[in-house]
């Protein structure tokens, strides 16, 4: 079978770039001899440090200015001469690259401004139901056809041996780039006390999630928390989500994470629904929602830096 080169390209957050490693996956299983490689955000690309089957990570850092990187990637793709481009990211920054990549196979999604310029474009919608996996899987379907495998992430043995040693133990990941994502501290507190107080907590978050951390912390009594925001990288907090008992998130990176390392999660959705394709998908997976029946929610498809209603009830949920 003719070896080829694949470019995978997802800008977008990190629980994105979490969710195209599925497509990986399924382009490895199907084409084991291809070269593949990935270009992601600056701060994403920590996610493949030793990863089994990725061959080179490019990285888009927009800190020099935005043209200017662009035009350096454009350059590093075309010399590349990939055989194909996926473009999983529907903005134009990544579509301009996969646009002026050269490759003879470029595909995408239609919401891309730049899809004019590719030789395939595929529908992309957040209504039916349809997990988002599944829609990325529809970039590649015309080429990998096998069964749709799910995201995956490879932490090293230490960084699990280390976590198993930990022994029982829950994970929390209280924090969310929107207000509107991120369950309160009160919701927290409770769902704390509804614990067995004798299994430890560990709290993971970015180093700017420490002070909403430690305000859990401080306000929980004389429960066994532990503070672990900015402490690890991604992939030892997927090692850890992975350990863990049961891991308590919000609509946010660290249920793709528990995705990822197939482990029990627990996701907590306030102003966003899970029917928008972004659910968890562990085979241990249990959605948390309002009991309030409320006709605004959802209020978007992202979160919003504070409710549009100003009561946010959406976040109101019993333990």
């Amino acid at each position: 079978m003719k070896r080829s080169s694949v470019l995978f390209i997802q800008t977008a957050f990190i629980g994105d770039v979490i969710l195209m490693t599925a497509q990986l996956e399924t382009w490895h299983k199907a084409f084991p001899q291809d070269d593949i490689d990935i270009l992601v955000k600056k701060g994403n690309e920590k996610l493949f440090e030793g990863h089994p089957f990725i061959r080179n990570v490019l990285v888009m850092d927009k800190s020099a200015g935005k043209w200017r990187e662009l035009r350096r990637l454009v350059k590093e793709v075309r010399l590349a001469r990939y055989d194909k481009v996926f473009n999983l990211h529907r903005f134009f920054s990544s579509g301009w690259i996969a646009a002026r990549s050269g490759a003879p196979v470029r595909v995408g999604f239609d919401k891309n401004p730049m899809s004019a310029f590719y030789t395939s474009r595929i529908s992309h919608s957040v209504e039916g139901g349809q997990h988002e996996i599944e829609r990325n899987h529809e970039v590649i379907q015309a080429f990998a056809k096998c069964d749709t495998s799910m995201p995956r992430l490879y932490p090293t043995q230490d960084d699990l041996m280390t976590a198993k040693a930990k022994g029982d133990y829950y994970v929390m990941a209280p924090a969310s780039v929107w207000f509107t994502k991120q369950y309160p501290v009160e919701g927290w507190l409770q769902l704390i006390a509804s614990l067995d107080r004798n299994v430890p907590i560990y709290l993971i978050g970015a180093p700017g999630d420490r002070g909403l951390c430690d305000e859990i912390i401080n306000r929980a009594g004389d429960r066994p928390l532990v503070n672990v925001a900015g402490e690890m990288t991604l992939l030892q907090s997927a090692a850890l989500i992975a350990c863990a008992r049961m891991s308590y998130v919000n609509d946010s990176a660290p249920m793709h994470l528990a995705t990822a390392m197939n482990a029990p999660v627990t996701a907590i959705y306030c102003s966003t629904v899970p029917s928008f394709g972004f659910g968890p998908r562990s085979e241990q997976s249990i959605v948390k929602e309002t009991y309030h029946d409320l006709d605004c929610r959802p209020c978007g498809l992202h979160g919003h830096k504070a409710c549009p209603k100003g009561h946010f009830k959406c976040s109101e949920m019993r333990w």
